[in-house]
């Protein structure tokens, strides 16, 4: 490090956080971040414990509608670094990753922790310092004030650059408590709504007790026109996995708008319809009903309960078949933020220039979920985090070297 270089300081030592640290140290920057939990990355690390799903293989055109309405903010983000940017980069941490059969990319690991020592380790390197237990509390006139163990701190650097999440997940730290310090300071914010969550449906009471907690594997999920491959659980509240978490903005925003959601199950999208049929018709006519649907169309005792709620299971082998194949269950909402993977909401597009620095407070750059978009699980989610860590450090760069040449100019003048 420079003993002249710029001080940056970074708020919040997630993905977003801890990849615009190292971008910004690596260019000689002094950097110090600050995380007001005991220690970092603590929702990166949750994620890790189902396997650590870092990006996704598919085209990049059928990436980039993942992000829905914020596709075009997030584009430029994914240019400055790709999900193949993203696997080098991890391979040159040592973790080594591969393609699963569904395309989601994974370190050989499978696990957060040996990515997470590696990367620290490297930004120790770097000079980065990380201070823990320090909560950011906004501005105190031109300086960042820290509550800390030792009392209060106050830094002014020369760009902060804010990483604090959304509001989800909050006992791992997102829980949007920043929201009045950029409110003050005239930000615009749009409000938190929960993002990858399960939907609310209203279980018999003995399908509750009985099959909450039973996942349902290799299912088809369908709300409006789009559909789902994948697997889900039913919840003593309702449906949750990744089938559900895929739709659960559209199921959201259906259910704040009309009060109610209905979403299509199929128990065998692999099966046809007449195949099926002609399966179900060929059992014995006295067999049970549970060993028709165990025999016959392979279904397991939760699936078979799933075909109940909707009321007796019709005896005629078409109708059966169609409501296995097209089960409607209708979700009244979906879970709230504390129960969510992430949020939408946060800081509004039209507050931040195309640097991610907030046009109210210029000097102060903003990355990762506390910006307004949503995506998916299944590797959409920490790949945007990590390239708006990118995308922002960048800012910070570009802005710092321009106030460079403008003290420079008024100097020589």
């Amino acid at each position: 490090m420079r003993a002249d270089a710029p001080q940056i300081v970074v708020i919040g030592a997630g993905p977003a956080g801890l990849m615009a640290a190292e971008r910004l140290a690596a260019s000689g920057l002094t950097v110090a971040v600050h995380e007001r939990m005991p220690s970092v990355a603590r929702k990166f690390l949750m994620a890790g414990r189902g396997g650590l799903n870092l990006t996704h293989s598919e085209p990049a055109e059928a990436f980039l509608k993942r992000y829905g309405e914020a596709r075009a903010q997030v584009a430029p983000w994914l240019e400055a670094f790709s999900p193949a940017d993203l696997v080098a980069w991890a391979e040159a941490l040592g973790q080594s990753t591969f393609v699963g059969t569904s395309g989601r990319v994974f370190p050989r690991a499978l696990k957060a922790s040996p990515l997470l020592r590696a990367w620290l380790e490297r930004l120790s390197d770097l000079g980065v310092t990380i201070h823990t237990r320090s909560t950011w509390r906004g501005w105190q006139g031109d300086a960042l004030a820290f509550d800390t163990p030792e009392g209060e701190k106050r830094e002014r650097p020369e760009a902060t650059l804010l990483a604090l999440g959304g509001a989800s997940w909050p006992r791992l730290g997102s829980d949007g408590a920043w929201t009045p310090w950029l409110e003050t300071a005239g930000v615009a914010l749009s409000p938190f709504r929960p993002a990858n969550v399960g939907a609310d449906i209203a279980w018999s009471p003995v399908l509750r007790e009985r099959f909450a907690g039973a996942p349902l594997k290799g299912i088809a999920l369908r709300h409006g026109p789009s559909t789902v491959r994948g697997e889900a659980v039913i919840a003593d509240y309702g449906l949750e996995g990744g089938a559900v978490y895929a739709l659960s903005a559209a199921i959201r925003d259906a259910t704040a708008r009309d009060g109610r959601a209905v979403l299509i199950l199929d128990l065998k999208p692999d099966t046809p319809l007449d195949r099926l049929t002609a399966r179900l018709a060929a059992q014995p006519a006295k067999a049970s009903l549970s060993n028709r649907l165990r025999k016959a169309a392979g279904l397991t005792p939760a699936a078979a309960a799933l075909l109940r709620e909707a009321g007796p299971p019709p005896g005629a082998p078409e109708a059966l078949a169609a409501r296995i194949k097209g089960l409607a269950l209708t979700a009244t909402g979906v879970q709230g933020l504390e129960r969510a993977i992430s949020s939408a909401g946060g800081v509004a597009w039209n507050a931040v220039d195309d640097r991610l620095m907030l046009k109210a407070r210029p000097g102060v750059f903003v990355a990762g979920e506390m910006l307004d978009w949503e995506a998916p699980t299944g590797g959409y989610l920490l790949q945007a985090s990590f390239a708006s860590g990118v995308a922002a450090a960048a800012g910070v760069r570009a802005w710092l070297a321009g106030a460079v040449d403008t003290t420079a100019a008024t100097v020589q003048g």
